[in-house]
């Protein structure tokens, strides 16, 4: 699996937003609403960032989609998570009942959360907010052989990109569940970023400094042993998890359809790596929510050129840090359409001489 034509599709559609035209045009607006140049700050470049994606200098955020992925990884059984596997089933079922973070949070924010099998150990019963797309009850041990095989992971990036074809809306946010998913993340950074594995692998769930020292001794063997695995869809397919795959198509989906891409933490981080690797362009449709407190996210972020909107220290995924930043994305908009111009509002701008605004 060397080609990106591997995935289901070569990608060709995800196209460079760079328009200087345009982006200048949006700078004039911004530049002259009622405040000082720049006053809003990062605002500012968050409405420009929007206006680009959607290629609407009065932009509008339609009918955004929670999307929560979930998938069981065969590493967990090396002790490289805090909980057992049994909890990614439990939090599934927390998420559908609407006790989870991230259901809270979704129906505070009026986000339509849809929850996604991808491969969890148990299997559910048919209900609503949630869609199966099991590829297997679990990745396979990637100490042992490659997490997915070639197939599995093609399968599980177009089932990615099918979901989002389903879903309406022009935003996308990204959330997942995994119980060992931030070892395959570590995994990918490591891998794809050419970093250190020391400096990718972080606590997880909670591991103490002996549950971390072992995870770094499970994942150097892992990296190892899957040296060969370069490219970043064979390196997916070692290493990664039927979650971050079917992530990877739905942000490959999602560029490719100009909605704007709300990312979580370290694990939806990965699989926009893993998508940039792929096609570089995808990440100008991507806004980071937040920087988390797993070590290797400030890399990550690092890594695709992203600047997180929020540095609260969370630690949860499930999408939780994509849903506390989506009012920003709401208010970015909202200054680009609503607020008054100088000439419209009557006001007199800052004084030749440098002086202060009216």
């Amino acid at each position: 699996m060397n080609n990106i034509d591997a995935a289901g599709s070569a990608h060709s559609d995800i196209r460079d937003l760079r328009d200087a035209a345009f982006t200048a045009e949006v700078l004039r607006l911004l530049d002259n609403k009622t405040k000082p140049v720049g006053a809003l700050g990062r605002l500012e470049a968050l409405a420009l960032r929007i206006a680009q994606v959607l290629g609407d200098a009065q932009p509008v955020l339609r009918e955004p989609q929670m999307l929560v992925c979930a998938g069981d990884h065969g590493l967990a059984g090396r002790g490289v998570s805090a909980y057992p596997a049994d909890v990614t089933w439990q939090m599934v079922h927390n998420f559908l009942s609407g006790g989870a973070a991230v259901s809270v949070l979704a129906r505070q924010h009026a986000l339509a959360l849809t929850v996604v099998d991808c491969g969890v150990r148990r299997e559910f019963e048919p209900q609503p907010g949630l869609l199966v797309r099991r590829i297997a009850p679990g990745t396979a041990d990637a100490l042992v052989q490659g997490a997915m095989t070639p197939e599995q992971c093609a399968q599980a990036i177009a089932n990615g990109r099918e979901i989002v074809r389903g879903l309406p809306g022009n935003a996308l946010l990204l959330g997942e569940m995994g119980i060992g998913n931030s070892s395959s993340a570590a995994l990918l950074l490591a891998r794809l970023g050419g970093l250190d594995l020391a400096q990718c692998v972080g606590p997880g769930t909670g591991l103490d400094a002996t549950g971390l020292r072992h995870k770094r001794e499970v994942l150097s063997e892992v990296l190892a042993r899957h040296e060969q695995a370069r490219s970043p869809l064979d390196a997916l397919a070692a290493l990664g998890g039927f979650e971050i795959a079917t992530l990877v198509g739905a942000v490959l989906e999602a560029a490719s359809q100009r909605r704007v891409i709300v990312v979580d933490g370290f694990i939806t981080g990965a699989a926009v790596l893993v998508a940039h690797a792929l096609q570089p362009w995808v990440t100008q449709r991507c806004v980071a929510s937040h920087e988390s407190a797993e070590p290797g996210h400030a890399l990550l972020l690092h890594q695709l050129g992203l600047s997180p909107l929020l540095r609260l220290d969370l630690r949860l995924g499930e999408g939780s840090g994509a849903a506390l930043a989506w009012p920003l994305l709401v208010s970015a908009c909202a200054i680009l359409r609503e607020m008054a111009s100088f000439d419209s509002a009557g006001v007199s701008r800052q004084s030749e001489a440098g002086g202060g605004t009216a």
